[in-house]
């Protein structure tokens, strides 16, 4: 096939139904794939990459994650667009080999196939094991570019040397990608210019938006006489999403023909890609603008969105975690911990019995109403006496009559660390279960071990660990008190959450198991949504 191009050398490329399916699991419908490839037509876009070509089949995911000839044959192409996929080097370099792998995934040669390009997706560590792969697709007939993702984290050396090499082997296209949204023009003037040292054949530039710079880093690549640029409609995309094939087809329309076909693309995106947006919620804001400006995987923060169970809190402090870990990667492994550290063995050196006997407790939430009843509670705390307990950081009544604080989250144990150390009360927490980075962190502070163990459904209260559902700091505050043997608990600033809010359920469900479970007091005395046996602490 092999289509002439703009006199200009310009290759505008759109990924959305590639990069886009990260948040549908690339199940598109034929009826909106087929509108979006008149859309693309329409706007001048000159190559579409449909999709992956995916080794593993282990979970259901729509036809874009699989891009087969077959599949791509039954869709109506407009005559001027080319077609491409994009492999992953990670789909290619299993024990399955390198061979058998590719003779997998691409079984017919170019000319057989309505797929012309073929992107390889690999990190610097891969480069040098996919370069047969490169010079088998190009035997095979295929246009081959290659993507070095997470840009950002290379050195010259690195980058030198991928040029060289991909200089001697059969590639049309080397792509650099801003995986991590981190990059800023300055950056990709600085990454051009490396580059250059060593490539002298068509570079490409794919961004992400974490920081609201995709189009201006694009703009800017152009600008530095990169040829090949990438984008996906409403910046559909993985994390923050890209640069938008609206926004972008409009500059170039300055440096190309000017384009006719807006209407189309906006009837496109109204009728489809708005409403997803609505739903999926991609774009970029402060968190894919920490994880970019902390170069940390996107993907970490369009999991936590997409979980209700993350509270704003939750989703600072593990950015913040991730900082200092190093989150360059994505390790789903690295959240479920977050969510199910407390799993083994109980220990626990420290009785809560010691403070609590027998006493009545003010549990302190981090809800607005601690904070607007603040008089109302101190005058009680000085007429009455109760032991007071504050969750994690929160400081919404006098410092001076905070007796202890709690905290169990091991994300947010690392996060808060140093505020714990300012703060003067002791601090109830797992201390001889916590990994040894946090315990480090808290050396300076009085620590007060009563164990967790995370088991769902259950509650238990023993005499140096408790046994929860989860390891939310709610869970682990009531059964202390259990634990405790307090006379009962009186709860402010549990406000509960908007209407709709799945961590109401949540909180609901943890309170119907710790009533399942014992029998000590529960009253709310500030305002709550949440059902428990409420009254005002004006009247206590």
């Amino acid at each position: 096939m092999n289509k002439i191009f703009d006199a200009a050398g310009m290759v505008h490329l759109d990924c959305t139904l590639r990069d886009g399916g990260y948040y549908n699991a690339w199940d598109f419908s034929k009826e909106l794939i087929e509108e979006y490839l008149q859309a693309m037509a329409a706007v001048g876009v000159d190559v579409v990459e449909l999709g992956f070509r995916f080794l593993a089949n282990n979970d259901f995911k729509g036809p874009c994650a699989f891009a087969t000839d077959d599949f791509i044959r039954g869709l109506d192409v407009p005559e001027r667009l080319t077609i491409g996929v994009m492999v992953n080097a990670a789909d290619l370099l299993t024990d399955l080999g390198l061979g058998a792998s590719l003779e997998k995934l691409f079984p017919n040669s170019a000319s057989d196939s309505p797929v012309e390009l073929v992107r390889i997706a690999c990190h610097a560590h891969e480069f040098e094991r996919i370069l047969p792969a490169i010079d088998w697709l190009a035997q095979k007939g295929y246009r081959v570019g290659l993507n070095l993702m997470q840009i950002s984290e290379q050195k010259f050396e690195t980058i030198n040397s991928i040029a060289t090499a991909a200089s001697a082997h059969s590639v049309e296209v080397l792509y650099f990608a801003d995986s991590l949204g981190s990059m800023t023009p300055e950056d990709v003037v600085r990454i051009v210019g490396w580059f250059r040292t060593s490539w002298d054949g068509p570079l490409g530039i794919h961004t992400h938006d974490n920081m609201g710079l995709a189009l201006s880093n694009t703009l800017t690549a152009i600008g530095r006489g990169i040829s090949w640029i990438d984008s996906t409609v409403t910046g559909m995309g993985r994390g923050p999403g890209n640069a938008r094939t609206e926004e972008l087809a409009i500059e170039l329309g300055d440096v190309r023909a000017p384009i006719s076909g807006m209407k189309v693309l906006m009837a496109l995106i109204g009728r489809h890609f708005a409403p997803m947006k609505r739903r999926h919620q991609w774009g970029s804001n402060p968190y894919y603008y920490l994880a970019g400006k902390y170069s940390i995987h996107p993907t970490y923060v369009q999991e936590m969105l997409s979980d209700p169970r993350y509270s704003d809190d939750d989703i600072v402090a593990v950015i913040e975690h991730l900082r200092r870990l190093g989150g360059q990667k994505y390790n789903a492994a690295v959240l479920e911990e977050a969510r199910t550290f407390y799993a083994g063995p109980a220990k626990g050196e420290w009785n809560p019995k010691q403070k609590l006997e027998n006493r009545e407790v003010l549990l302190l939430g981090t809800g607005p109403g601690a904070e607007r009843y603040r008089d109302a509670l101190e005058d009680y705390v000085r007429r009455a006496g109760p032991v007071v307990i504050a969750l994690n950081t929160q400081t919404a009544i006098a410092p001076e009559m905070i007796d202890l604080r709690i905290a169990c989250h091991p994300v947010r144990l690392l996060a808060d660390s140093h505020h714990h150390l300012c703060l003067p009360q002791p601090l109830v927490t797992p201390a001889s279960m916590l990994p040894k980075p946090i315990r480090e962190a808290l050396a300076q502070k009085e620590l007060l071990d009563f164990g967790l163990v995370v088991e769902p459904g259950v509650f238990f209260f023993g005499e140096f660990h408790c046994v929860t559902p989860n390891s939310l700091v709610l869970s682990y505050a009531l059964a202390l008190c259990a634990a405790g043997n307090a006379t009962r608990v009186l709860m402010a600033g549990f406000d509960g959450y908007p209407p709709g809010d799945a961590r109401n359920d949540e909180t609901a469900d943890i309170l119907l198991k710790f009533n399942a479970n014992s029998d000590l007091p529960l009253l709310a005395v500030t305002p709550t949504c949440h059902r428990l046996a409420s009254a005002s602490i004006y009247a206590l």
